[in-house]
């Protein structure tokens, strides 16, 4: 059914000394299984293997017939045009049947499965393959009864995946050796999908990738799309984007050639679903409304379903909260209708998450509490950990009950082999254990928010977000001149086949390839120009080219006995002109005169000839304009002749209209590099605030530090290290959560725009502001003098206090913000003892003192004459108040009376 690269050389090999009866076979042969591998050299196989059927048997070559037929059949199935795939599979299987030719009936039955899968029909689906089941058993064919029978238990998977482990268990164990690679491929489908669906992403993973391997190299092209989605989205649910990135580039590589609609669709939607996860929501927006549009004719299949979840989790990020519990109530119904339970828990914790988003707080609640049960009935704790955040949300206000629900899902997380805790969720068990007063829980938890942000927001998955936004908008230039690249190969190998019985057409396959291979215009013309004229008499020959508002004709070449013809335009309604009649039938037209004196539609200006052929330049169903070639002889071109002009037509087509692609690549090339500088500059820069982002940050701070060290490293003994220091102040607005939560995120947003604005009173050009996530901060004041650090802290203080922000809505809204700064070097005797990052973290401890003691202040860490540098970092994390009654460090803070509480 599936037969491997090796297999397929080798009969590749053997085809060449074949002939006759066997060559027939391998031609069909080569021909099945090249059927998603290389379809253009697939029906090239099947077209020569055609016209030698007559040498087989006569049943023999009716069931290969219909085995064509079934290839035609997938070939719809893969474009998406699932009506076409249906009727055409019934033609093969009446002829299957009539032959008595089970194999055959259960590959068809195999195919009308997955037609009905498509088609979200559950039931007919699970019927088709019982068939294809049981003509496998009846033919005797044990590999195809494993692979039918893999697929059937990794269809019942999404229907209900506990009940589908325990009936299949003992049928497909996870012990594969032995097994043929294509089979051994179909059960790693089914066991990892059973494990992704019970959150097993890492043993998924792994049994995704042999499955991916195995469709790789036995043809399995959509398969191997599919997996490779699907390893990616498992690599995103443990929070491993970088992983999940690299998995969705190596899908869109594989599906964007081949035009299949549920293969770009399904790719550009997990693409869209990882590119959320790093917080490029506008461009997760844009993908995924270009999925939403590929998948239209399939909305009944899982693919389009699951991008429903995904258009709704979108929504709620951007707050869209009507958006979102629409797309979630659709997601619930088609979820039903295509009896895959494992849709019912997401769409109610969707819609919980929605309907507490606008204020209908009972009904959320009824909803997460229904997700959570589902969940727990399927053995999902993927689902379990965002049931109980949604109900942690829920419940804002109440810290007990809200952390009562966040230690539940951590405990459940920690059951997830690989999984990386969110970052957002570890900062809301932080803030909670705040609101109940245990500090140093909170100090905890925030930290590991921190690390858990760095681990699945890496720079290397930023830069391939980045590079993927690039490449997709490239996507559709490229498949159309993929497209045309095809047909020219196509045109070039029909003309070499042909070429084994004629030496001209032979000639013609040289010609071809040397048209087809021009990319301008011009060229394209003399090309044609030379070998009309090296192939046929022709006292005439010119090019029309048919203009974009399609009502009119222009001479866009033309010759006349060595001479250029004058510029021409002809409407193409004008009856007196064959160029026109030519282009409105699409036919060649053939004109033969016996009479010099009677030559009708005449050319102004051109010689009177007696034999005239016109042919139409055509792509497909597109009509470029027309071709005509004349002669002063009396019928000049007879079938031969005619044969030569057309194959010179259907080169000069594909070349012109390679030629306008090229012209219109070039263009969009343009235009993409000027679209990649720009997204590099946005790479850079925080798309809310405008301010730069954590990228540009670690790009410069260590030539930033480079330059510090130096200035220390030239100071002579006793002189002061004025203007060489660099000063890190973390910036975090009070309670801003609140702000979101009573105003809705636009007003949140519009406050961080605000808080810009403040920071860019307070500090200089050449200083770095960065919005370091969320509402917080960084900003690196350089070659500064560390003992005026204070006084900028202040400076910020006052600035965001003494004025209130503007909301949205008109409102005055004050608020204040907590500070904590450090200098580098922090020992200035020992400019070395500490990295930047270390003197960020301290900064950070400071932010963390301000907040916990009171808000509205700003502190810092400083080292006395005492200290001492062994091991001083991890004391001043982990010991500060030791270090402060020991007198190594001092606490510098605008806290006043306030009890400063320490980490």
């Amino acid at each position: 059914m599936f037969a491997l690269d090796q297999e397929l050389a080798q009969w590749e090999a053997e085809l060449s000394l074949a002939e006759g009866e066997t060559r027939a076979k391998l031609l069909f042969r080569l021909a099945w299984h090249l059927r998603q591998r290389d379809v253009v050299k697939a029906a090239q196989y099947a077209e020569e293997a055609k016209a030698l059927a007559f040498l087989l048997p006569a049943a023999e070559s009716r069931v290969l017939a219909a085995r064509w037929e079934l290839v035609r059949a997938e070939a719809c199935w893969l474009s998406g045009d699932l009506d076409g795939a249906g009727d055409i599979a019934e033609r093969a299987m009446l002829e299957f049947a009539r032959q008595h030719d089970r194999l055959g009936a259960a590959d068809t039955h195999s195919l009308l499965a997955w037609v009905a899968f498509d088609r979200g029909d559950s039931a007919a689906c699970e019927n088709e393959l019982a068939l294809a089941i049981a003509d496998a058993r009846a033919a005797g064919d044990g590999m195809r009864l494993d692979i039918f029978e893999s697929l059937a238990a990794l269809f019942s998977v999404f229907r209900n995946a506990p009940a589908a482990i325990e009936r299949w268990s003992k049928r497909f164990p996870h012990e594969l050796a032995g097994r043929h690679p294509v089979v051994a491929g179909w059960i790693s489908d089914y066991l990892g999908t059973a494990a992704f669906q019970a959150a097993e992403f890492g043993r998924a993973i792994s049994h995704l990738i042999g499955a991916y391997e195995a469709a790789r190299m036995s043809g399995q092209v959509r398969r191997a799309i599919i997996l490779a989605t699907n390893i990616g989205n498992a690599f995103t649910r443990l929070n491993a984007h970088e992983a999940a990135l690299e998995w969705m580039q190596r899908g869109l590589e594989l599906a964007r050639p081949t035009g299949w609609p549920m293969c770009i669709g399904l790719t550009q939607m997990q693409a869209a679903e990882t590119l959320r996860h790093l917080g490029q929501r506008q461009a997760a927006k844009g993908l995924l409304r270009e999925s939403l549009h590929m998948l239209a004719p399939l909305s009944g299949s899982r693919a389009f379903v699951m991008a429903l979840e995904y258009q709704g989790d979108l929504a709620l990020d951007l707050g869209d909260y009507e958006g979102a519990l629409a797309s979630f109530r659709e997601l619930e119904q088609r979820g039903h209708a295509l009896a895959q339970n494992d849709f019912q828990s997401c769409a109610r914790r969707g819609q919980a998450h929605a309907l507490a988003g606008l204020g209908r707080m009972q009904e959320a609640q009824s909803a997460a509490m229904s997700a959570l049960t589902l969940a727990r009935d399927l053995s999902d704790p993927f689902s379990q950990i965002s049931a109980l955040r949604v109900l942690a949300d829920i419940h804002a206000g109440n810290a007990r009950s809200v952390l009562q629900y966040l230690r539940e899902a951590l405990a459940i997380a920690a059951t997830i082999d690989g999984y990386i805790l969110p970052g957002e969720l570890l900062d809301s068990v932080a803030r909670e254990y705040a609101a109940v007063g245990d500090f140093a829980r909170a100090y905890e938890f925030s930290v590991q928010a921190n690390a858990a942000r760095d681990r699945t927001h890496s720079q290397e998955a930023t830069n391939r977000a980045i590079a993927m936004q690039v490449q997709h908008q490239t996507e559709r230039a490229q498949t159309e001149g993929e497209h045309h690249r095809q047909l020219a190969a196509a045109e070039a190998e029909r003309a070499e086949v042909l070429a084994r019985t004629s030496a001209t057409l032979s000639h013609l396959s040289a010609i071809g390839q040397e048209i087809t291979a021009q990319l301008d215009a011009s060229a394209v013309f003399r090309a044609l120009d030379r070998h009309v004229h090296g192939l046929l008499d022709s006292t005439h020959f010119s090019i029309f080219l048919l203009q974009p508002d399609g009502e009119c004709l222009d001479c866009t070449f033309g010759v006349e006995m060595g001479l250029p013809l004058p510029p021409m335009r002809i409407a193409l309604s004008d009856e007196n002109f064959n160029t026109a009649r030519c282009v409105r039938e699409r036919r060649e037209i053939l004109i033969e005169i016996e009479d010099k004196s009677d030559t009708p539609n005449l050319i102004p200006g051109t010689l009177p000839t007696l034999t005239l052929l016109f042919a139409p330049l055509t792509i497909g169903e597109r009509v470029l304009g027309v071709m005509t070639v004349q002669s002063m002889l009396p019928r000049a071109y007879g079938e031969r002749e005619r044969l030569i002009f057309r194959t010179l037509c259907a080169y000069g087509a594909i070349a012109l209209d390679n030629a306008a692609a090229q012209a219109q690549l070039l263009e969009k090339n343009l235009e993409l590099e000027r679209a990649y500088k720009a997204l590099e500059d946005v790479s850079l820069t925080d798309q809310l605030t405008g301010l730069r982002n954590r990228r540009f940050f670690l790009q410069h701070v260590e030539s930033d530090v480079a330059l510090s060290l130096r200035g220390y490293d030239g100071l002579a003994a006793g002189e002061e290290a004025s203007g060489r220091d660099l000063v890190f102040y973390m910036v975090d607005l009070d309670h801003f959560k609140e702000v979101n939560d009573r105003y809705g995120h636009a007003a949140g947003d519009s406050v961080l725009v605000q808080m810009k604005d403040r920071l860019r009173e307070v500090f200089r050009e050449s200083d770095y502001l960065v919005r370091w996530g969320g509402e917080e901060f960084l900003v690196l004041a350089r070659a500064t003098d560390r003992n005026g650090a204070h006084v900028v802290a202040e400076r910020i203080r006052q600035a965001v206090c003494s004025r209130g922000f503007l909301l949205p809505d008109g409102t005055q809204l004050a608020r204040t913000c907590s500070i904590g700064f450090a200098c580098y070097p922090f020992l200035p005797s020992q400019p070395r003892l500490m990295s930047w990052s270390q003197v960020v973290e301290l900064a950070d401890v400071g932010l963390y003192i301000s907040k916990h003691s009171g808000r509205d202040a700003w502190t810092a860490l400083q080292p006395t004459d005492a200290a001492q540098p062994e091991q001083l970092f991890p004391r001043l994390v982990h010991q500060l108040s030791d270090c402060v009654e020991r007198g190594e460090a001092r606490i510098v803070t605008s806290l006043g009376e306030r009890t400063i509480i320490c980490p």
